[in-house]
């Protein structure tokens, strides 16, 4: 178990360190009806004061939060994330007593002295004017309402708080380890999400996050030395007042708000042709080496947003911001914190990361508490293919680490199904090989099932229809069945709903007869490449039954396979030498040892 852990731990390590172009192709709009689909909205007004000395801030928040649903609302609820950097908390003690917990947490946060911890703490909350009863439950505001809100109502909410930035232990917090100030991530008293299957008013304990869709105006009063870069468009200059400054922002049609601030940060900025500002917050004491890395990052971090804007989607806004800070990297709204003292390789494959979480995250931001492999997987996988643009030499197969990442997983013993809550992994690593990898494969081995060209488009039209609008797991799979007109309800049921796995053998060859064997519970096309004795070759496609269709091919197409038949024979026209399953390695067989015979 321990060396399985230790394996799956590099690898996942390997890869999480992650518009100024109309996509190429237009891809068809697929409407949503909008008698069916609702969103709730959230207007954000905040006034902040920060002391650098105690790393203590106060704050005004007016929330204009607007019902779209068709239900009556008795409650609300509130995160309050940094009430986790506390010795007691959940995100404390489920560190202490997971199997393998992250070594960026540990039992750091049962040692933080009260100067050291985070907190939130709200003074008053009215409703529209009203005073109302409030209970902070761990990283949670229980919020009863004085009134309902009707459907289709708008109330204010108008809070007073104040908080304490925590030691930066997890994303967020002062001082991190390269020396930058303040992280400042999941800060503010933020309200939680609430649709078609109710609220989401998670606790925060390891990860991940949902939001509501809105617009927010920050009033940001810091030392007058502190430069500070993040979600948002500066309002003009900051204006100044005994020694502070105070920084206005700015940001439309975003579901979270995140800042950091240094007064050692060198800011530069990159203009993309036809596209956004590109803005990098980095420490001016880095090593030369750093610094220079820095500098090179830049232009490769256009051509980044390019690849990302072509393949996915048209980035939305008119800036992004790469920022030094946090513990490793994590995505933001216009922005991302990443530690900044890397070897260049690494340094750009964060950030390819990070970025491209823009698209799955922050701009589809489905609900990644409950669904984290489609932003962590479907990020590895486009990130991935983007860093392999960039080469020079590129990797025929630069998929083939994720995928080697999965098939351990699948073959561990220890794997449990992508269904499963981001927080209920029973080991770390797990999670993150589900996340990470089986995420990325199955979108990977989907270009294996329906076609490469019908991938593109499938995520193509996935982000034009669900931008903006939280989408869930059977969206991707529904956009793929419009542009193809296949069944492929199977393929999401069993890779992403259960752990069945796919293995397909070649039992036998007599002949000019081939017989295969399904050996796996999960049902697949096939791709065979056969090898005749006089030294020609033929691919063959065997259709899947209840699948309904076959992906475009040049391989010859022979009879369907329906999944109950174990085995599958067919004759060809020569002698056979040798037979294999799958050349391509893009299904994700757990063992490719019996895929291949060959006659002697």
């Amino acid at each position: 178990m321990r060396h399985f852990l230790i394996s799956l731990f590099s690898l996942v390590l390997f890869i999480a360190c992650g518009a100024s172009n109309p996509p190429k192709e237009v891809v068809k709009e697929l409407p949503i009806s909008k008698d069916s689909y609702w969103q709730q909205h959230v207007d954000y007004s905040m006034e902040i004061d920060m002391d650098v000395n105690n790393y203590q801030y106060v704050g005004k928040q007016k929330l204009v939060y607007t019902n779209n649903s068709p239900d009556v609302l008795k409650r609300v609820y509130y995160h309050l994330y940094f009430n986790a950097f506390q010795p007691g908390s959940e995100m404390d003690v489920r560190s202490r007593t997971i199997k393998d917990p992250s070594p960026k947490i540990g039992d750091r946060i049962s040692k933080l002295q009260p100067n050291e911890i985070g907190y939130i703490k709200v003074n008053s909350l009215k409703q529209n004017g009203t005073a109302i009863s409030y209970e902070t439950v761990g990283t949670v505001l229980e919020v009863k309402l004085s009134q309902p809100i009707q459907p289709g109502e708008k109330v204010t909410f108008d809070m007073d708080f104040d908080a304490q930035v925590p030691v930066q232990i997890r994303r967020s917090g002062r001082d991190n380890a390269e020396g930058v100030a303040l992280s400042m991530s999941q800060w503010y008293p933020k309200l939680a999400e609430y649709d078609d299957e109710g609220w989401h008013a998670d606790p925060y304990i390891a990860r991940e996050f949902h939001g509501v869709w809105g617009n927010f105006d920050v009033k940001l009063t810091i030392d007058k030395d502190y430069v500070v870069g993040g979600t948002g468009y500066l309002q003009g200059e900051p204006t100044k007042k005994s020694g502070k400054k105070t920084h206005h922002f700015k940001a439309p049609n975003v579901h979270d708000f995140t800042w950091a601030a240094d007064p050692d940060f060198i800011h530069d900025t990159f203009q993309m042709p036809n596209g956004p500002m590109l803005h990098f917050y980095y420490k001016k004491d880095l090593k030369k080496e750093y610094l220079d890395n820095w500098k090179k990052l830049q232009a490769e971090t256009a051509q980044l947003m390019d690849f990302f804007s072509d393949n996915v989607g048209k980035y939305p806004y008119d800036q992004y911001s790469v920022i030094q800070g946090g513990d490793g990297g994590m995505e933001y709204a216009m922005c991302t914190l990443i530690t900044g003292k890397r070897k260049y390789g690494s340094l750009l494959g964060v950030t390819a990361h990070e970025l491209a979480h823009t698209w799955f995250q922050f701009l589809l931001a489905s609900n990644e508490t409950k669904h984290e492999w489609m932003d962590e997987g479907f990020t590895t996988y486009i990130s991935t293919l983007a860093m392999n643009s960039l080469k020079d030499d590129k990797n025929p197969n630069p998929l083939a680490r994720t995928y080697k990442g999965y098939l351990g997983l699948a073959n561990s013993g220890y794997e449990q199904p992508l269904t499963t809550h981001s927080d209920r992994y029973a080991f770390n690593q797990v999670y993150g090989a589900a996340a990470y990898n089986k995420g990325a494969v199955f979108l990977a081995q989907l270009g294996y099932v329906i076609g490469n060209d019908n991938l593109n488009k499938t995520i193509k039209s996935y982000f034009n229809n669900f931008s903006f609008k939280h989408p869930k797991p059977f969206d991707i799979i529904r956009t793929a069945e419009r542009i193809t007109d296949f069944e492929l309800d199977w393929y999401f049921i069993d890779f992403a709903q259960t752990t069945n796995t796919i293995d397909y053998a070649v039992k036998s060859i007599d002949n000019k007869t081939i017989t295969l064997e399904r050996i796996g519970l999960m049902p697949m096309p096939v791709d065979l490449s056969v090898t005749y004795v006089d030294g020609t070759t033929e691919d063959f496609y065997i259709p899947l039954q209840m699948m309904r269709g076959e992906k475009p091919t040049s391989a010859t197409i022979i009879s369907d396979w329906a999944w109950a038949m174990p085995t599958y024979s067919f004759k060809t026209n020569k002698d056979v030498k040798s037979v294999e399953i799958d050349a391509s390695q893009m299904m994700a067989d757990v063992n490719r040892e019996n895929n291949t015979i060959a006659i002697e």
